[in-house]
C-alpha cells in the first residue's frame, strides 16, 4: 500500500508528468477521431522519439494517448458514421442515428461521461485484480479463442436490421477479405491472384474507411435536397436521473470490457460488440430501439472499449503478453527503457505498477475535462452543407488511406469498398458486420490452425475438446444459445409471449 500512495503521488504531483499525461489524453482524442490515423500507429511512433526520455515521462504521455484515441474514435462515429476505431464501430450504431435526430452533443456528452466511468472501472480492476484475471486469461487456449471470434461474427444478428442472413454474409464476406495474402503459416498466397499487389493483404483500415465513410457519403448524394439538422446543444452532461437509470448496464458492460480486454490479443473491438448484444439482450423496451439512437447502445460499447483499456494492461504488466496492439508496442517501450514485464515486474519493480495505474487514472480524469469541451464546435460538423461535406468527406478518406503504408492501391481497395458498401446499404445490408469479420478473421484463422495442430489434425480429437474442458464447453454452449436463438421458432414463441 506504501507503494501505491508514494507512486500516485509521483504520477499526481510532478508537474511535468501531469503535463504530459493531459497532452498525450488532449492529443489522443484527436488522433482517435481522425479515421486511419490509430491509437497503435501514434503509440508506436512516440517509442520512436521517448525511448532516449525518463520511463516515468513516457509512460505518462503513452498512458495518456492510449487513453484519449480510446474515446477518440465514437467522435467522428457519432457525426459522421465514421468510426474513427474499429472499437468505435459499435456506438455508429446508435450514436449516429441520435445525431441525425439533432441529439449530437447529448451523444458525446453521453459518451464522454460513460467512457469514464469504464475506464475508472478497468483501472480499479487493475489496481485489485491483476493477478486474478490474468490468471484466468491464461487458462484461454486456441479453441477458446476460435470460439470468441465465431460468437462475435454470430452477434452480427444484433448488428444487420432484421434480416440475421444478411448479417451473416456479410460477416462472411469481411472474413474472405482478411483471408487476402500470405497464409501465416506456409507463407502461401491466398487468393492473390498472382498479383504482387495483394500479397500483403488489405488493410482493414481501407475497407473500414470505405465501408463507412466513403459509403455513407455516397448514400448522402441521394439527398443532397435536404437540409442540414440543427443539433440541440443544450445540457451536454446527463442528468443524474439519467445515469441512474443506467448504472447498473454501465457496470455489466464495464466488467465485460475488462474480462474480454484482459484475454490476450482481443481488446476493445470485440469487448464493445459484446457489450452491445448484451444492452440489446437485457434491455426488452427501451424508450428508442435499437439501431435507432437508442442511449442503451451507446452506453454500453462505450464503457466497454474504455474498461478494456485497463484490461489489457492486466496480461501485458503481470504475464508479458500483450492484450492488444497497443499493449504490444508498450511491451517493446518497456524493453527498450531495460524492463522485463511478466511475473517477476510486480515483485522486483511494484513502484511502476502503480504509477502506470496513476497515470492511467489521471489520463482518464483529463479525459472527463476534454471530452466535455469542444462538443459545441465538434457539432457543428454535422450542420455543414451535404454539398461542403460530402466532399471533404471523400478527400479525408483519401488522404488517411494513404497515410496508412503510404500506397495508391490502398486508396483504390478504398474506393471499391465505398461503392461495394453503397449497394449493400441500399439494398438492406449492414457494413458493420463486414469490418468485424475482417479483424476477427485472421484470429479465427490463426487459432483454428493451432487447435487443429494440438489435436493432430484428427477431427474427433479437435471436437471432442470443444466438450471436453470447461472452458470451452461454457463457450460452446454460448455459441450454440446464439444461434437457436436466431431460429423463426424462438422468434414465433416470444411474439406469443
Amino acid at each position: 500500500m506504501s507503494d501505491a500512495l508514494t507512486f500516485f503521488s509521483i504520477a499526481w504531483l510532478n508537474p511535468w508528468l501531469v503535463f504530459l499525461t493531459a497532452a498525450g489524453t488532449f492529443s489522443g482524442i484527436y488522433v482517435g477521431a481522425i479515421p486511419g490515423l490509430s491509437v497503435t500507429m501514434a503509440t508506436s511512433i512516440l517509442i520512436s522519439f521517448t525511448f532516449k526520455w525518463d520511463v516515468n515521462e513516457a509512460l505518462a504521455l503513452i498512458s495518456g494517448v492510449f487513453i484519449g484515441g480510446v474515446y477518440g474514435g465514437s467522435r467522428t462515429a457519432i457525426l459522421l458514421n465514421i468510426p474513427g476505431a474499429p472499437s468505435a464501430i459499435a456506438s455508429a450504431l446508435d450514436g449516429y442515428p441520435m445525431a441525425k435526430k439533432g441529439l449530437a452533443g447529448e451523444a458525446i456528452g453521453l459518451t464522454t461521461i460513460m467512457s469514464v466511468f469504464g475506464g475508472f472501472i478497468g483501472i480499479i480492476a487493475l489496481a485489485l485484480f491483476a493477478p486474478l484475471i490474468s490468471g484466468f486469461a491464461l487458462m484461454f487456449n486456441s479453441r477458446d479463442y476460435l470460439l470468441l471470434g465465431l460468437i462475435g461474427l454470430m452477434l452480427v444478428g444484433t448488428l444487420s436490421g432484421e434480416s440475421f442472413a444478411k448479417g451473416i454474409f456479410a460477416a462472411a464476406l469481411g472474413v474472405l477479405i482478411s483471408m487476402v495474402g500470405l497464409d501465416p503459416m506456409t507463407a502461401e498466397g491466398r487468393f492473390t491472384f498472382g498479383t504482387v499487389a495483394l500479397m500483403g493483404g488489405i488493410p482493414y483500415i481501407a475497407a473500414m474507411i470505405g465501408f463507412f465513410g466513403v459509403a455513407e457519403a455516397l448514400v448522402q448524394l441521394r439527398h443532397l435536397d435536404m437540409p442540414a439538422v440543427k443539433q440541440k446543444i443544450g445540457r451536454i452532461v446527463p442528468s443524474m436521473s439519467s445515469i441512474k437509470k443506467h448504472f447498473w448496464l454501465a457496470i455489466r458492460t464495464s466488467g465485460i470490457g475488462t474480462v474480454i480486454g484482459a484475454l490476450p490479443g482481443t481488446g476493445g473491438d470485440i469487448a464493445a460488440l459484446l457489450a452491445y448484444d448484451h444492452a440489446k439482450r437485457s434491455t426488452p423496451d427501451p424508450e428508442v430501439p435499437f439501431g435507432e439512437g437508442a442511449t442503451e447502445g451507446l452506453i454500453a460499447p462505450e464503457t466497454a472499449n474504455n474498461a478494456a483499456v485497463g484490461g489489457a494492461y492486466i496480461p501485458m504488466l503481470t504475464l508479458g503478453i500483450p492484450g492488444d496492439a497497443v499493449t504490444a508496442v508498450i511491451i517493446g517501450a518497456l524493453f527498450i527503457h531495460g524492463l522485463k514485464p511478466g511475473p517477476l515486474l510486480l515483485v522486483e519493480t511494484p513502484h511502476l505498477f502503480w504509477f502506470i495505474v496513476g497515470s492511467l487514472t489521471l489520463a482518464n480524469c483529463f479525459l472527463l475535462i476534454f471530452g466535455l469541451t469542444g462538443v459545441r464546435i465538434f457539432s457543428k460538423v454535422v450542420e455543414c452543407p451535404k454539398a461542403v461535406m460530402i466532399p471533404l468527406i471523400i478527400v479525408l478518406s483519401a488522404v488517411g488511406t494513404y497515410a496508412i503504408q503510404n500506397n495508391v492501391t490502398d486508396v483504390y481497395w478504398m474506393l471499391l469498398f465505398g461503392i461495394t458498401g453503397y449497394f449493400m446499404k441500399i439494398h438492406g445490408f449492414q457494413v458493420g458486420p463486414v469490418i468485424l469479420g475482417v479483424i476477427l478473421g485472421p484470429m479465427m484463422d490463426s487459432n483454428y490452425r493451432r487447435a487443429m495442430l494440438g489435436a493432430r489434425g484428427d477431427v474427433s480429437t479437435f471436437l471432442w475438446n470443444f466438450v471436453s474442458h470447461p472452458i470451452t464447453c461454457v463457450l460452446s454452449l454460448m455459441l450454440l444459445a446464439i444461434v437457436l436463438s436466431q431460429l423463426p421458432v424462438w422468434h414465433r414463441w416470444r411474439q406469443r409471449r
